[in-house]
């Protein structure tokens, strides 16, 4: 055996689908062996590799062993020459295993080949080749000196940044992303240590193999696609801790007793440093909005009130008392805040239409509780319809400013898709189908051919730079069952300097994997039509239960009437008013791991389909369309035609 190939997963399905994909293609001339850890997924991906790559050795966990645990597995099951650690978040190129197998092979002295990588943007990821984090070295990374001098051999060994991206070098550390490594010098130098759960087991081996007397080499005459960082946010406070850590643990083990203290007191320095970044950076995204709100509406209540008390009433002293200013004004600016949020106007992107919701829905509990209150604190109506229209003006206009001050997290609305789609004619066909059965269609501009032309194509893929440009294009979907890894990578190499998102369709897929933000983790970078667990729709999904649940026992004495089960008509609504249970949720034959999660539903979607004749299999799709494409009206239309079945036991 020439090669087994460990591919470690834990909740990434469909970048696995997409990584097995383009391996399968890769091993075609090879003597190979795949195997695929699950680090016990719940979503569907053990079962994704057994009907789609039943030649795949599948190790499954019943727990999250780790990184370097679940690599040790396979690697000891495995009869290679040479071991390849694969991230389950890449891509390689048809020729990317023969091009590294016949590097290895001449090259004796390799304990470790790494090749060149690029993120879903197609810009080269500086971690394809790196230096040994000694003391220095990560003093220079942490306090951003590397960044300042990349070209300074002394200041940027961590990315080794002063060397070429394009040419062969010997270096200190492989990322774990792609890892050749040769069996022998595996067997010398010993499996990956299972100390480190995630993170720096990597950098650890990298350095026992080169203190075993072999060599790690970067070899960028191949490449591959890496999303990087899909199961731990490196934005996140927990991504700092659990690296830096693995860095202390690293430190301890290989430094002197002096110099790993160095090190550590830098890494604790370090974790502290960017945590309090990373939350005084989260706090401020998250309050500015709010808070920029709160002042100009202040600002502009206390205006309207002097203005409504010299003009309007004719007073020049203080009419309305120091507590309507210092206590209720902030109350009702509060009230409106909190509706805003609610409504979802402090979601990313900002819409308008949900602030201004915000404020009416906010203005109309206002005076739900204003008359409400005794005489004496109701000081004026006028002032909360007045500061009401404020507020609206006042939200508007800084959203507005926000927006064409060009501020990236306020941006108002989302940027027109305009989507070029990249292959032969029947998978261009078949993607624009998927694509027009979401709740809101993209724009998509046409077809581009990839070998044969046909006339509904604008364009040739070889001409792909002069259709974004004249097109507009920010979007593009390579067909993957037409074109070779290696070319995808080729125009995202390309393009890179333009704004273009792309994205790429395996064969077969219903799943359009692609470079979105990684503060996609809701979808793993799939587009999505509507999901059911998306917090908005949840919001929406739970506020509507509790309102109908109100008004079902209202109509109850009507109700009793039609429903077999009275007693369980009241427990039912009960519930629901507790959120144990939702009105609608999956039909019980299909309830799976596979779907979000939901409330025990007293209704499903099967009750909106006039056959009760279906089966598992089908009622498993009925339940992965609702969790798709969630629509609040849905909801409402099958529970006012199951008015009858309120009281459904279940």
């Amino acid at each position: 055996m020439d090669l087994s190939i460990v591919i470690v997963n834990y909740n990434v399905k469909f970048f696995l689908e997409q990584c097995l994909i383009s391996v399968h293609k890769a091993v075609q001339d090879i003597n190979a062996e795949i195997f695929v850890v699950d680090n016990n997924s719940v979503d569907g991906s053990v079962q994704m590799v057994k009907e789609k790559f039943p030649e795949v050795k599948l190790i499954i966990n019943e727990t999250n062993a780790g990184f370097s645990k679940a690599n040790n597995q396979a690697i000891k099951q495995s009869s290679g020459k040479h071991v390849l650690l694969l991230n389950p978040d890449t891509l390689i190129e048809v020729d990317t295993l023969k091009k590294v197998l016949y590097f290895a092979e001449k090259t004796p002295d390799a304990g470790g080949v790494g090749v060149k990588m690029i993120d879903g943007k197609g810009q080269f990821l500086p971690e394809s080749k790196r230096g040994l984090p000694t003391p220095a070295v990560a003093f220079y990374k942490i306090f951003g000196l590397s960044r300042l001098f990349p070209r300074s051999k002394k200041f940027g060994k961590y990315h080794l940044s002063y060397l070429s991206n394009d040419r062969i070098h010997q270096v200190d550390i492989l990322s774990g992303a792609f890892m050749l490594l040769r069996r022998e010098a595996l067997m010398k130098t010993g499996l990956l240590d299972e100390t480190f759960f995630m993170y720096g087991e990597d950098i650890d081996l990298s350095y026992r193999i080169i203190k075993a007397g072999y060599k790690n080499y970067y070899y960028p005459e191949t490449r591959i696609i890496h999303y990087k960082g899909e199961s731990t946010k490196k934005s996140s406070v927990n991504y700092v801790f659990v690296f830096y850590n693995a860095m202390v643990i690293f430190a301890r083990k290989h430094f002197s007793k002096k110099n790993a203290k160095v090190f550590s007191l830098l890494i604790h320095l370090a974790i502290y440093l960017r945590a309090a970044i990373a939350l005084t950076s989260r706090f401020f995204k998250h309050i500015t909005m709010p808070l920029c709100d709160g002042v100009l509406i202040f600002a502009g209540i206390l205006g309207i009130k002097i203005f409504w008390q010299q003009n309007m009433l004719n007073y020049d002293f203080q009419y309305y008392p120091q507590v309507f200013t210092a206590v209720f004004v902030p109350a009702y600016i509060l009230i409106w805040l909190f509706s805003v949020y609610y409504n979802g106007g402090y979601e990313k992107p900002v819409k308008l239409s949900k602030s201004i919701q915000g404020i009416i829905a906010g203005t109309l509990i206002i005076l739900v509780i204003y008359a409400l209150l005794p005489e004496s604190w109701r000081f004026s109506r006028a002032l909360i319809i007045l500061g009401s229209l404020w507020a609206i003006i006042a939200v508007s206009c800084l959203r507005v400013l926000f927006h064409y001050t060009g501020m990236k997290d306020f941006r108002l609305g989302t940027q027109d898709r305009r989507i070029a789609i990249i292959g032969n004619k029947e998978e261009t066909d078949r993607t624009s189908l998927l694509l027009n059965q979401f709740s809101k269609t993209p724009e998509i501009v046409g077809a581009v051919s990839y070998q044969n032309h046909y006339k509904e194509a604008i364009g040739h893929f070889e001409q792909i730079k002069d259709i974004v440009e004249i097109y507009k294009i920010n979007e593009i979907i390579f067909c993957a069952k037409d074109i070779p890894y290696d070319k995808i990578i080729d125009k995202m190499s390309a393009l890179r300097i333009h704004d273009v998102n792309f994205k790429i369709i395996p064969p077969e897929s219903l799943f359009i994997v692609g470079s979105n933000s990684i503060e996609a983790s809701d979808s793993f970078f799939t587009i999505s039509i509507n999901p059911i667990n998306k917090s908005a729709n949840l919001r929406k999904k739970y506020t509507a239960d509790i309102l109908l649940a109100f008004f079902f026992l209202i109509l109850s004495p009507l109700l009793l009437f039609i429903n077999k089960h009275k007693a369980n008509l009241f427990k039912n609504i009960f519930h629901v008013l507790i959120l144990k249970k939702t009105w609608v949720g999956y039909a019980m034959q299909g309830n799976d791991s596979k779907l979000p999660k939901l409330k025990k539903g007293i209704l499903s979607p099967l009750d909106g389909f006039k056959s009760k004749n279906i089966n598992d299999v089908l009622a498993e799709k009925i339940n992965l369309m609702y969790a798709r494409n969630y629509k609040l009206t849905n909801d409402i239309t099958i529970i006012f035609k199951n008015l009858n079945h309120l009281s459904r036991k279940n």
